[in-house]
């Protein structure tokens, strides 16, 4: 297959050779904003915390078509084949850390505007929100970076987010919303004792396990349009007790609820709370609870932007993408906040694995993909 003229294949392995993990920048910054610049974008850097976030812009006025990414990386592991930060081709695929999340949708994006710009000028603008800070705390990054933005006085009219969201081959789906994600630690606290004087101890196992069997006999929804019923998942239960004949102190279960439109995270851990205060009290021990992490659902309606990448991709992939819900959480639940927002980006099957890759072609045909949503952006009127 015939490289583009501007191929995202050089830039990708430039980006993915920086040591980029989260929160560091390891001047992978630096890459885009040249890149950028150099086919003229105005571009700063704002940082908050010890996180470095980019933006960039082409053009002053509306609408405002932007693409949002990050270029942070999880760490590697061991295993590799090969360096994780020394990007290789081997047999038509792209090895190396950042291949399928996300560095080489951020090197697609950059090099679709490029071939983009050199036919036509948009009728409105063209912006980049890049990140090192999605794989990590995820707070001084997206999230702290728009409402800085707004300050600003910048507007955003449709985001589209390169994300890994293809599942069997690429191009074959479309996030046009994710799921909240609730995590909440339990922690009961009674009295430690022989096993053989129960009367002497209060043991704080059995109302951990009753409040979870509860929680977990709820059936929170039937779905929502777009999304998949709720659920809740006990993901650890903790006693620390290496001995079989003492009734422990404490005991502690953690869990996390993945969630659609009809809940919120407020609404969720106060049912959590209630539900687990009602069992310590029954059985005379204390309860403490505590959220480790939260994150909001999104959901874009489907409509004409969703039409429009539709189309872009059954264009450059010859397949009609679906629109789901499905996955992790990612930036895009802040963006939501600004304008309509939807992922799009290469396979997800190798993302944070040993041995990430893509395919060289797929990377091609991404960034003639997001070529074609420009073009259609700004043909249409959204």
């Amino acid at each position: 297959m015939d490289a583009p003229i501007a191929d995202p294949l050089p830039l990708a392995k430039a980006l993915m050779a920086c040591r980029s993990i989260t929160p560091a920048e390891a001047g992978v910054l630096d890459v885009a904003q040249a890149a950028l610049g150099r086919i003229g974008f105005r571009t700063r850097r704002l940082k908050f915390g010890d996180v470095d976030n980019l933006f960039a812009r082409f053009g002053d006025t509306a609408p405002n078509f932007c693409f949002a990414g990050h270029l942070d990386v999880v760490p590697p592991g061991d295993g590799w084949a090969s360096d994780p930060f020394a990007p290789e081709v081997r047999d038509g695929q792209l090895y190396g850390r950042g291949a399928a999340d996300m560095k080489t949708a951020i090197a697609a994006m950059i090099a679709a505007s490029e071939n983009y710009l050199a036919g036509a000028r948009p009728k409105g603008s063209i912006s980049f929100l890049i990140t090192c800070d999605e794989e990590g705390r995820g707070v001084d990054g997206t999230k702290a970076v728009l409402p800085a933005l707004a300050t600003d006085g910048e507007r955003f009219d449709h985001c589209l987010v390169g994300e890994p969201t293809s599942e069997g081959r690429v191009g074959d789906m479309i996030k046009n919303g994710r799921r909240g994600s609730l995590n909440v630690l339990i922690t009961m606290t009674g009295k430690q004792g022989h096993v053989a004087y129960p009367q002497r101890a209060v043991n704080p196992v059995t109302p951990l396990l009753e409040t979870l069997h509860a929680l977990k006999a709820r059936r929170l929804d039937d779905g929502s349009p777009g999304f998949d019923p709720s659920n809740l998942e006990v993901t650890s239960v903790d006693v620390g007790n290496p001995t079989h004949n003492v009734i422990p102190s404490a005991a502690s279960g953690r869990l996390n609820i993945r969630f659609n439109m009809n809940h919120t995270g407020d609404a969720l851990f106060a049912w959590v709370k209630e539900t687990a205060e009602a069992q310590a009290a029954k059985a005379g021990v204390t309860c403490a609870l505590s959220i480790s992490s939260q994150s909001v659902p999104f959901y874009t309606e489907p409509g004409p932007f969703t039409d429009l990448v539709i189309a872009s991709v059954r264009e450059a992939f010859g397949i009609t993408p679906v629109l789901a819900t499905t996955g992790g959480t990612s930036d895009a639940r802040y963006i939501k906040d600004y304008c309509p927002v939807a992922e799009l980006g290469l396979s997800n099957q190798t993302a944070h694995m040993v041995d990430e890759h893509c395919s060289v072609d797929d990377l091609r045909a991404l960034a003639r993909c997001y070529e074609e949503v420009l073009r259609g952006y700004f043909t249409l009127t959204l």
